[in-house]
Formats: structure tokens, sequence, C-alpha cells
């Protein structure tokens, strides 16, 4: 059981390490975006950074199935840009409506693995 678990804290690791290092590189390399592409670059994070999430997730709950993380990763991004774009067309900011939603499904991530190692 405790061979099991260290294997399985590792596999978790390894995606919140690449996260890390991709953070990292972006602030060392300065990466500016521009005014107009800081709403898509925002949806972009955060859909990112909730699937990393939701992997993570599902692999301590011992579900984790990659062609759902690759699709769930694809599917959020394009649907957070196009309420984007619709907005951006509509003077409407849409966007906070993906935001908001990423927002909180972060949280319910971070809790639920908060839990996880608490518990263990």
């Amino acid at each position: 059981m405790a061979e099991r678990t260290a294997a399985r804290t590792g596999t978790v690791l390894l995606p919140l390490a690449g996260l890390l290092l991709g953070v990292l590189l972006g602030l060392v390399l300065n990466v500016n975006v521009s005014f107009e592409l800081s709403r898509y670059s925002a949806v972009a994070i955060l859909a990112a950074l909730d699937s990393v999430l939701g992997a993570v997730r599902a692999e301590l709950d011992g579900v984790y199935d990659n062609r759902i993380f690759i699709s769930g990763f694809v599917t959020n991004a394009i649907v957070a840009v196009i309420l984007t774009f619709i907005g951006d067309r509509l003077s409407l900011d849409l966007y906070l409506v993906a935001l908001i939603n990423f927002g909180f499904r972060i949280f319910n991530n971070v809790a639920l693995i908060r839990r996880h190692f608490i518990r263990g």
C-alpha cells in the first residue's frame, strides 16, 4: 500500500512540476502580451490550470484517463475562447463567465487535493 501511494504521489508531482516550470519560464523570459490579447491569455491560462488540477485530482482518486484530460483541456480552451470572442464582438465581458467558472473549479480541485493529502 505504501509503495502504491509513493508511486501515485510521484505521478501527481510531475504535472505540477511542469506547471511550475512553465510559470517560472514565463517570468524569466518576460513575456509581454498586448492589451487586445490579455483576456484571451487569462482565459487560456485558467483553462490550462483547471485541466492540470483536474488531472491531479483524478489521478489521486484513481480514475485518471488521458483521453478525458486532453479532450477536456481542448474543449475548455475552445469554449472559453469562443465566449471571449463573442463577448468582444458584442462589447460584453463574457470572458468573466469563463474566469468565474474556472476559478470556482480550481478552488474546488485544490480543496479536494488538499483533503486527499491531509487524510492520507
